[in-house]
């Protein structure tokens, strides 16, 4: 162990969930790192303009990341890009081991926040990472970009829960949504379902492309159409729009993370909500990759920065929540 550096806080992930945490445990004078596998910010790097961060009436995901992390190291915040955590195993029992890597570094933690975030499942067609990359109508997000396209024509695909909230959140901006999906019957909620349906009976904005699959995202510069493929009859057509809101899911970026702590079926951490304590001891998680998260930038800095609240009763007292009477029964890795 004395070859190896000791943090108090060990935060995986720079995105806005871990970036947060780490302002706030360095101001508590915490000796803290922050491991990013890439670069800090995650998605929001890929956001040309953010309108729905209280506090800024438009500025660039880039331009708040490079804010935040000036932020962290103005405290004292260390913040490491492309330091890939391989792998985190428990030390004893009041510290974990986390290997950074392929050259075999390790690096000792008091406590962990887990903030890997989550990344956007894509639909893997022609054109999509092109428009993606450039800002030029292709998005994962309606919550974020819906007011970008008032007025204009625009593409949704999914069939789920996202889908069909974004979707009707779209219709108010656009003058005409296109809803496709692969399957004739949604997977969303009944009362999604209904709520939309009820929308187009009424007049509404929303036409549902069904049985049919996007196969390209075509255009000159910006997105200008979607090419399609009906699954029933194999029939192939063209829909003319201004953007493409992609809403087939998310994946955890947790796959590092299993056999460590407990992760649900779709790979989100398991964790309490009260407290966002982990399976382990002394591992907390915040932010796109746990269980009942939110995916907006906002609550992901609130996760954060509750986080790092916890975290910061934890290493006082590793025991501090059996002596409150509203603590929750669910986290009992907190007494091993």
């Amino acid at each position: 162990m004395s070859e190896q550096r000791e943090y108090d806080v060990a935060i995986i992930g720079g995105g806005p969930a871990g970036l947060a945490a780490a302002l706030y445990t360095a101001r508590d004078r915490f000796r803290t790192v922050v491991l990013d596998k890439m670069l800090p910010g995650g998605q929001i790097n890929d956001t040309d303009r953010i309108e729905n961060y209280p506090g800024h009436i438009k500025i660039s995901g880039p331009d708040l990341v490079a804010r935040m992390v000036e932020q962290c190291t103005n405290f004292g915040a260390e913040i490491r890009q492309l330091a890939e955590v391989t792998g985190i195993e428990r030390l004893d029992d009041r510290r974990c081991v986390i290997g950074i890597g392929d050259e075999g570094e390790r690096i000792a933690a008091r406590s962990v926040i887990l903030t890997p975030g989550s990344r956007y499942r894509h639909l893997g067609v022609q054109g999509e990472e092109e428009f993606r990359s450039a800002g030029a109508g292709v998005s994962y997000c309606g919550t974020c970009d819906a007011p970008f396209f008032e007025g204009k024509t625009v593409v949704s695909v999914g069939g789920g829960n996202t889908a069909l909230e974004e979707t009707i959140h779209l219709a108010k901006f656009a003058a005409k949504v296109y809803l496709v999906h692969r399957r004739r019957e949604f997977r969303g909620d009944a009362v999604l379902v209904e709520e939309l349906k009820d929308l187009i009976e009424r007049g509404g904005n929303i036409e549902l492309v069904l049985d049919t699959i996007v196969t390209s995202i075509e255009g000159e510069k910006r997105v200008g159409y979607v090419r399609t493929k009906d699954l029933r009859t194999a029939a192939e057509g063209r829909i003319d729009c201004d953007g493409v809101f992609v809403f087939i899911g998310t994946v955890p970026n947790t796959d590092f993370l299993r056999g460590f702590v407990e992760l649900d079926e779709t790979g989100h951490i398991q964790c309490d909500p009260w407290c966002l304590c982990t399976s382990q001891r002394g591992v907390f998680t915040a932010g796109d990759c746990r269980v009942g998260n939110v995916a907006q930038l906002a609550t992901a800095c609130g996760d954060g920065v509750a986080a790092a609240m916890r975290v910061k009763r934890y290493l006082k007292d590793p025991g501090w929540w059996k002596s409150l009477d509203i603590a929750p029964k669910a986290p009992l890795a907190m007494e091993r």
